[in-house]
């Protein structure tokens, strides 16, 4: 199979605010949603039917549940809705069921909840609601998704109070880093949820939400939602009808999305420029944005990978180039050292850092700097370890993950270059898993989460409370174990003071740039392909309000293209 490196994970991981704002800000947007700038073409008259791919696998057909708490919920965007959503690339802020928040220092936060939004069963959503779907984590705990309860990434919370319009979440102590989980909360029905047992093994047939979409039918394989026409931004959806079937593989995408089947998709699509765009360059495109990135890792733990000389070196000597090229087509670019998806993170930069900070491909260079490190040349024509012992790399990739192997390939090839004697193992990913948790590895490939919430993508690949334990695969993969960048990470989680913050992640960057703990290659992707003889106001490069984890958001986007 082909390895998938899709923005799911970022899903949790993002959080920043402005002013009164959890860290890790870029910047944020009080304003309501809508259609952007450069975003108007198209008509106002309504889509009969747009059709994506399901959410589910195929294996759980025929169950009806749309629980969204449950991992097999048949869609969990539609019908139960957020309190905010922001862009993952730019992090700026769209207000949906909440209008406005404030932090009254780290461990108070206020939500205003929207006013004249209506439950699909004609019910008013208050603030009671809000405090229910916030409250139901503390006595069911698998519920509590945001982690509002207990003290991952933050303090748990002690109370949730409604007062008027507002609901206030009283936390034990800083909590600013829960800041992007606590949005992403869905809001449910209290005059429904609070009748349910245990919500844990709910079975959700008729959903009640504030979506913009109700259920109209699902035979087992194929779910079809009808638009809602009292919605709170109706005039906002232009989708009469949506149709999510079918998990497809790339062959299979491919064909039916040139046959006009789908009209989007985030899976992978090996060349999506041949394989697609080419076939009708007028109708048929894809934009991918990009997720994180994806990083050489090496085992911190073991000479010569603890030694930041040798790692500079053998950094500056890999062709991120190629790596594009040969991975992802030349689609995702080679990535700054820094951590940092940029340029759209470019307001978190240092000001002394705005430059580019993407390493070149050197290979003297990276041949002089192991020779002033001692790793000279021995007899065989390869490279010992400054005390003349032989020096061997063992890069592990997992089987299968086309992806990986081919930028595996490059690094590998690289690393011959510099007289480095290198090899690839190629292993099942279970275990190649299983060699993370037991720090038994040269290197491995890895993926940064880029995020809003720097503290938690990477502050996660750095802080040493993130390395793996002998049960558990954790960011910290390489092992970095620094008192100094803990203490960095620790402030960061609590900052919300955007002076602070800025100062903080610069000295998160130049660890990465100095210290080099791991080795930046190229941005991994946010998949978005998508057809316009039905629908037009898709995100793209030239505008990037949404990636392909804000559906929400794309729906109040996307306009007839008749």
């Amino acid at each position: 199979m082909t390895r998938r490196i899709t923005g799911f994970a970022a899903l949790a991981m993002a959080g920043a605010l402005a002013l009164t704002a959890c860290s890790g800000r870029i910047q944020t947007n009080q304003n309501q949603p809508g259609p952007t700038d450069g975003n108007t073409a198209g008509t106002d008259a309504m889509i009969e039917q747009v059709t994506l791919p399901a959410e589910v696998a195929e294996n759980v057909g025929g169950l009806v549940n749309f629980n969204p708490f449950s991992p097999n919920a048949l869609t969990k965007t539609y019908f139960y809705e957020p309190l905010m959503i922001r862009n993952s690339l730019n992090c700026t802020m769209t207000p949906w069921l909440a209008t406005e928040y404030k932090w009254e220092g780290p461990d108070k936060l206020t939500f205003t909840v929207r006013e004249g939004v209506t439950w699909s069963d004609g019910q008013p959503l208050t603030p009671d609601d809000v405090k229910f779907s916030l409250d139901i984590g503390k006595d069911f705990p698998a519920l509590d998704t945001a982690g509002v309860w207990n003290d991952t990434f933050g303090k748990h919370a002690t109370d949730v109070a409604v007062n008027g319009n507002n609901v206030t979440i009283t936390f034990s102590g800083n909590a600013a880093a829960k800041f992007d989980s606590i949005i992403a909360v869905k809001v449910l029905p209290k005059h429904i949820w609070e009748k349910i047992d245990d919500p844990v093994k709910y079975i959700d047939k008729e959903p009640v939400g504030t979506g913009p979409f109700t259920l109209a039918s699902y035979n087992g394989r194929k779910l079809v939602l009808d638009r809602r026409a009292d919605y709170w931004q109706a005039d906002k959806i232009k989708v009469e009808k949506l149709v999510l079937e079918g998990n497809y593989d790339a062959t299979q995408a491919a064909l039916k999305l040139n046959a006009g089947g789908l009209d989007a998709y985030w899976g992978e699509i090996p060349n999506p420029q041949v394989a697609f765009v080419d076939k009708n360059p007028t109708l048929n495109h894809f934009w991918y944005a990009p997720a994180g990135t994806t990083v050489l890792t090496p085992n911190l733990t073991k000479a010569p990978f603890n030694d930041v000389k040798f790692r500079e070196a053998y950094s500056q000597g890999i062709n991120k180039d190629e790596i594009s090229t040969k991975a992802t087509y030349g689609i995702m670019k080679p990535a700054s050292q820094t951590g940092l998806k940029l340029p759209y993170a470019e307001d978190l930069m240092p000001d002394d850092l705005k430059t580019d900070t993407v390493l070149p491909f050197d290979t003297a260079k990276a041949e002089q700097l192991l020779d002033a490190a001692g790793y000279a040349v021995g007899a065989d024509g390869m490279r010992t370890n400054p005390d003349g012992s032989p020096l061997k790399i063992k890069f592990t990739v997992q089987a299968g993950w086309i992806d990986y192997e081919s930028t595996v390939e490059v690094i590998v090839r690289n690393l011959k270059s510099m007289k480095l004697d290198a090899s690839t193992v190629k292993s099942a990913p279970d275990n190649v898993d299983a060699q993370k948790k037991s720090g038994e590895f040269d290197m491995v490939l890895e993926y940064l989460h880029g995020g809003c919430e720097v503290a938690r993508n990477i502050g996660s690949k750095l802080a040493s409370d993130q390395i793996p334990t002998k049960t558990k695969v954790q960011s910290n993969v390489q092992r970095w174990n620094d008192p100094a960048t803990d203490a960095t990470v620790a402030a960061l989680s609590g900052s919300t003071d955007p002076g602070e913050q800025k100062k903080l992640v610069g000295e998160l960057v130049n660890t990465m740039i100095t210290q080099f703990p791991v080795t930046s290659l190229i941005y991994a992707p946010a998949r978005m392909i998508y057809r316009t003889d039905k629908a037009v106001g898709w995100p793209s490069e030239e505008d990037p309000y949404a990636t392909n984890s804000d559906m929400l958001v794309i729906m109040t986007h996307l306009r007839s293209a008749k």
